[in-house]
């Protein structure tokens, strides 16, 4: 049956969907939103499609049983490995009124838009890297720009170990910048493919030479969900507009909560939920 009035789901393995939270409140700072983080299982990047998929269905599950019409999947390891078969075997026949989408998509249908050299990179984990969902979606929408990747497997660790900010962390940004920019020295738009790395901003910059820009994915996906619902008043009157939040985790909420508010620039408060 149809729910009305209910919150924006938001999940995540853990807690880079934070930061894109943080620019979906900016955005659209009216409406409910409810955050889960699957940390007991995090990190979903070295995680085959098969279990990315299965974990990221039962979040969806737990996040339409609290009503939620409406769920962002804030990950892009989960939008790369699990959205497309959420949306296409499981909705259908399972929640004919909800929608689940994602962050790369977003990303892909701005992304030559952006680009003045026609030439963009994709840092990002080695499980979104090596899905080639990237290069695959923004050549839907702009088959002439050329699409470089790099994976940065020890950027995520940096972040959630609070490296992130500290002299240790420039030699792998350095690294990984160089290494993508010998694959294409005329890239001149780099987009950053995972919700831990706004963190690494600063240091991105630092590497980076004159003239590219970067761009995370949170002010890109909140524009869309802003399109979206504008194109979809059925979804927007099915949500309710409390400015409340809500943050659920399937791990420790001590340690959540300790770590989330580097993402989301405040703190929190959460509760601990059960997945299985």
């Amino acid at each position: 049956m149809e729910q009305v009035n209910a919150p924006i789901g938001v999940f995540d393995s853990g807690y880079g969907g934070l930061t894109i939270l943080k620019e979906l409140e900016s955005s659209l700072p009216n409406y409910d939103y409810l955050y889960l983080g699957d940390n007991a299982r995090a990190p979903y990047g070295s995680r085959s499609f098969d279990t990315v998929y299965q974990y990221t269905l039962e979040a969806v599950k737990w996040l339409f049983e609290q009503g939620c019409p409406l769920v962002i999947l804030a990950c892009n390891t989960a939008s790369a490995k699990a959205l497309r078969n959420i949306q296409q075997k499981d909705l259908p026949g399972m929640e004919p009124y909800r929608r689940v989408l994602g962050v790369i998509r977003p990303t892909a249908e701005v992304a030559g838009n952006l680009t003045q050299s026609q030439h963009v990179g994709i840092l990002g984990t080695t499980g979104t890297i090596s899905s080639h969902s990237y290069m695959l979606e923004i050549n839907k929408f702009f088959p002439s720009v050329k699409v470089t990747q790099e994976a940065c497997p020890m950027w995520v660790p940096l972040v959630e170990n609070n490296e992130y900010n500290k002299p240790g962390a420039d030699y792998f940004v350095q690294q990984h910048i160089e290494n993508l920019l010998q694959k294409d020295p005329d890239i001149d738009t780099l987009f950053l493919a995972c919700t831990h790395y706004p963190l690494l901003l600063d240091k991105i910059r630092k590497y980076i030479p004159e003239g590219i820009r970067v761009f995370d994915q949170g002010k890109i996906v909140a524009d869309s969900l802003m399109d979206y619902l504008a194109r979809h008043p059925e979804m927007k009157n099915r949500l309710s507009a409390n400015a409340s939040r809500i943050f659920a985790t399937t791990d420790h909420v001590a340690a959540f909560e300790s770590q989330a508010s580097a993402f989301y620039g405040k703190a929190i408060n959460a509760t601990r939920i059960d997945l299985v």
